[in-house]
């Protein structure tokens, strides 16, 4: 009886160490991911910039089209 309690102690530190050893690993993985997600929303805020600049620039040609229409117009008639 000892020797196959002692067979499962063995078993059991084996499972154990596994367990600590993926609990590490995915440690290392969240930390990873922790960090894409900091960058991914660098990225986003970037892109929300350019989206209210390119906003502006439609802005900006529509009132130049808005401007040279009437001379286009005209140069076509």
């Amino acid at each position: 009886m000892d020797s196959v309690a002692e067979g499962l102690r063995a078993d059991i530190r084996v499972v154990i160490e596994g367990l600590a050893a993926n609990t590490e690993g995915l440690e290392r993985v969240e930390t990873r991911l922790d960090g894409v997600e900091v960058r991914l929303d660098r990225i986003e805020v970037r892109l929300d910039r350019v989206e209210v600049q390119l906003d502006g620039m439609k802005t900006e040609f529509g009132g130049l089209k808005a401007m040279i229409q009437p001379f286009i117009t005209r140069g076509d008639a």
